[in-house]
């Protein structure tokens, strides 16, 4: 039995996380809950929304599952999500992208997985007020970040039977910044010589990645990069609400969904889970629980593809318990 850090978010986050907890139970999962509240209304209580025993738990359980936490837009506190990273040096966000066969999309041929680096380029967050017209934001690029990063990509690769490992930036624009991070890579993948290296372009990239995302496998990119393409690969397999995802450093890792927190649609039942789920699988995974994860992957792929009871975003009608338990019945 390991003790896993649970934080339920906000919004959406408690209602996804409770269906969450029910199926792995129901499927054996060999798990003990170390519940962190954390987020806006953690904030109004403690006067921070990530409060040091949230960082503390993680360090010491060394896995967590997260839920979504609200991030103001242009005001208020800086994202949980960011200062998670940065406080446990999670420095690898990885966001398989996999059609699941039942989701109807324009592509069905896609299964790319993106690394991003998670702690610095413009997410530093060092900018300042120059005057009352113009402000400006720095973009810090090092080597030590690049390297790991490269590293973990052709590491993931190699030992997921990946062929190819693709490196992005904009490096004929921010020659010192995005060149670093290119000469690091190709550094990187002198290395391991079974494993096809190739460049793009990230305007470049996103382009063919809506006419031929069949093209690429594992995409390594600087962290605002690896924002927004992580994003535009998961519209490409069915929306945020099936977008998985993993912050992975060396002395930690915590699994959470890529969408938000959804606050419209709070308390109403109507959430998919499934985002959520899906990292919980991977966090399976990543703590030896394997048979679990997949017999729990083989369920929710079940539900999904029979399209007999599903949410309201994968077309159908279902309620959020509704949905659970369908799930839950695939298990046996």
């Amino acid at each position: 039995m390991q003790t896993v850090t649970l934080i339920p978010g906000d919004g959406i986050g408690p209602e996804i996380t409770k269906a969450v907890v029910k199926i792995l139970e129901e499927a054996g999962a060999q798990i003990e809950w170390d519940i962190q509240t954390a987020g806006a209304d953690v904030a109004l209580k403690e006067g921070t929304p990530l409060p040091d025993r949230v960082i503390d738990s993680i360090r010491k359980n060394k896995v967590a599952l997260k839920a979504p936490v609200t991030t103001p837009i242009g005001k208020g506190f800086r994202s949980v999500n960011v200062a998670l990273r940065k406080s446990l040096d999670l420095y690898a966000n990885l966001r398989p992208c996999k059609n699941i066969e039942g989701i109807q999309t324009k592509f069905n041929n896609i299964n790319i997985v993106i690394v991003r680096e998670n702690t610095e380029d413009l997410y530093a967050g060092i900018e300042r007020k120059i005057d009352e017209d113009t402000a400006e934001s720095i973009k810090i690029i090092t080597r030590k970040a690049s390297l790991r990063i490269a590293e973990f990509a052709f590491e993931y690769a190699l030992k997921n039977n990946r062929k190819l490992v693709t490196s992005v930036s904009k490096a004929n624009i921010c020659k010192l910044t995005d060149g670093l991070f290119l000469e690091c890579t190709r550094k990187i993948s002198e290395k391991y010589p079974q494993i096809e290296y190739k460049e793009i372009l990230v305007d470049n990239l996103c382009m063919q990645l809506v006419q031929n995302p069949e093209k690429f496998d594992v995409l390594v990119l600087p962290n605002l990069y690896g924002d927004i393409v992580s994003d535009l690969c998961a519209g490409l397999i069915g929306g945020l609400g099936v977008a998985q995802g993993a912050n992975i450093g060396k002395d930690a890792a915590v699994f959470e969904p890529v969408h938000g927190s959804a606050p419209d649609i709070k308390g109403q039942n109507k959430a998919n889970p499934t985002a959520l789920l899906l990292s919980a699988i991977e966090m399976l995974k990543y703590m030896g629980q394997d048979n679990i994860a997949v017999k729990i992957e083989k369920a929710l792929y079940e539900t999904i593809k029979t399209r007999v009871c599903l949410t309201a975003d994968l077309g159908g009608q279902a309620s959020t318990e509704g949905f659970t338990r369908e799930i839950i019945n695939n298990l046996r």
